[in-house]
């Protein structure tokens, strides 16, 4: 009886040592990552800007990362579109509204192989407390071993998103007709990770 409750210990151990072994964590290297945007300004040019602040969780154990979990948490009040003062309307409530809305966050639920470095990254985007299940396009550059030992995974993100649909709908019109800013957000992020 001893015997083999030692062994169903043994074997319940190796379970979940198994279990742990499998959610390999990779950690981000924030130097070489970055959250951008761009939008339509006055119709006929763009701005552009970033979320100086932001994390990346993932855990993947396939190569490829088709079985990746992860999760992006952007802070709001970390936007630089370099212009201070428009930088602290869009976090103030005629935007963002950082105060009541800190952050922005992306959580995967999927990361889908398309072919060779195209993928799919689905998932539930978070943003002025309004939550859309989204598809960003991603490429996955796969993985190498730098010069230092390390493992290091590639990937970015893009894709468009309608801000009117997260309730982000300040504007105003032109004369000529058309609206001063975008309705339409176009995102790219890329990511530079670390195997922990």
């Amino acid at each position: 009886m001893k015997k083999q409750i030692a062994l169903t210990l043994t074997f319940l151990a190796a379970f979940v040592s198994l279990g742990y072994a499998q959610m390999q964590a990779w950690k981000l290297d924030k130097s070489h990552s970055s959250v951008g945007f761009a939008i339509d300004h006055m119709v006929i040019s763009e701005t552009k800007g970033e979320f100086d602040d932001f994390s990346l969780n993932v855990m993947a154990d396939k190569a490829d990362f088709t079985d990746a979990k992860y999760d992006i948490t952007i802070q709001v009040k970390s936007i630089n579109t370099k212009d201070a003062k428009r930088d602290e309307h869009l976090v103030g409530t005629d935007f963002f509204d950082a105060g009541q809305y800190p952050t922005i966050t992306f959580k995967g639920v999927q990361f889908k192989k398309v072919s060779g470095k195209k993928y799919k990254a689905i998932g539930s985007l978070t943003m002025h407390g309004v939550t859309k299940q989204v598809t960003f396009d991603a490429v996955f550059n796969g993985i190498v071993k730098d010069p230092w030992g390390s493992t290091r995974a590639g990937l970015v993100l893009s894709g468009e998103i309608d801000r009117y649909a997260f309730g982000l709908k300040y504007n105003a019109m032109l004369e000529a007709g058309g609206a001063v800013i975008g309705q339409k957000v176009r995102i790219s992020c890329s990511f530079e990770l670390i195997k922990s």
